[in-house]
């Protein structure tokens, strides 16, 4: 049976190549994005695609962009939660005003949304919840300390969620992407502190400098990772977190052997802390 997606962030990248691969597939798809137009014109005539209006930081449009994929589709089966940009940059050469407007969409943006969904899915008894993540989500990248905080959030969250709607047959899926040869490094998407400190100056060009020299040429294939996105919402026993990208499994797996020297190395302090009775 074909099923209903729900995809934010649908007029480029991860978001685009997803709701391209779900209709390929035989599903239906509601496609949302600030810019409805764009969107529209993309998937112009194709009756298995409604293109709304939705800027996932705002939770009243939330809820009105998924009452109009009920109304036009009667279900939402499967939620993609990929809107999302890259705030880039060392800490303290963030101004607040971004780190907030970085959390507003990377964070509260995907609460609004799976907020306004469980609703439709708890009364369905079933559906499944992928939310975008990184590796940025699992391991720290100097540079990235507040992207890095939203995608930690990201997953602490979904395991959670996960534990809570399990009885409803609702399943929640961390998708955790390695570098992906998207527009996220370009220009036009990430974005940089907003201001200098001379300390920094050295470490902080070395940082952009990097990065850039990544954009489009990163090694993961935005086309296969939205292949491997679909199967997973076609599991009967989904992961709660799938990796994607070699790169993603190869920091990963430093990431938790680092974790179990760490637990090793310090258990006796760490045990000390109990109650004795």
């Amino acid at each position: 049976m074909s099923k209903v997606w729900f995809i934010t962030g649908a007029a480029r990248g991860i978001g685009k190549e997803v709701a391209r691969a779900a209709l390929a597939a035989g599903d239906k798809v509601v496609i949302t994005g600030r810019n409805v137009e764009q969107l529209t014109k993309a998937y112009k005539g194709d009756d298995d695609v409604l293109a709304l209006q939705l800027d996932v930081s705002n939770e009243e449009q939330a809820a009105t962009a998924v009452d109009a994929a009920v109304a036009y589709f009667g279900r939402i089966d499967v939620l993609l939660n990929n809107a999302g940009f890259g705030q880039l940059g060392l800490f303290e050469e963030i101004g607040s005003a971004a780190i907030v407007n970085q959390f507003n969409t990377n964070v509260f943006g995907l609460l609004n949304v799976t907020r306004a969904v469980l609703p439709v899915m708890r009364k369905q008894r079933g559906g499944h919840i992928l939310n975008v993540s990184s590796i940025g989500g699992s391991v720290g990248f100097a540079g990235s300390t507040v992207y890095c905080a939203t995608k930690y959030a990201v997953e602490g969250f979904s395991e959670s969620l996960a534990l809570e709607v399990a009885d409803f047959g609702i399943k929640v899926s961390i998708v955790a992407p390695g570098f992906v040869r998207t527009d996220f490094l370009d220009s036009s998407s990430v974005r940089y502190g907003d201001k200098t400190i001379d300390d920094y100056a050295e470490v902080s060009a070395n940082i952009r400098a990097t990065y850039d020299s990544y954009s489009h040429k990163q090694a993961g294939d935005p086309k296969k990772l939205a292949s491997a996105i679909v199967t997973l919402a076609n599991q009967n026993e989904p992961p709660v977190r799938l990796l994607t990208g070699s790169d993603a499994i190869a920091m990963a797996r430093e990431k938790i052997g680092k974790v179990d020297q760490e637990i090793d190395r310090w258990q006796d302090l760490s045990a000390s802390t109990d109650i004795i009775e």
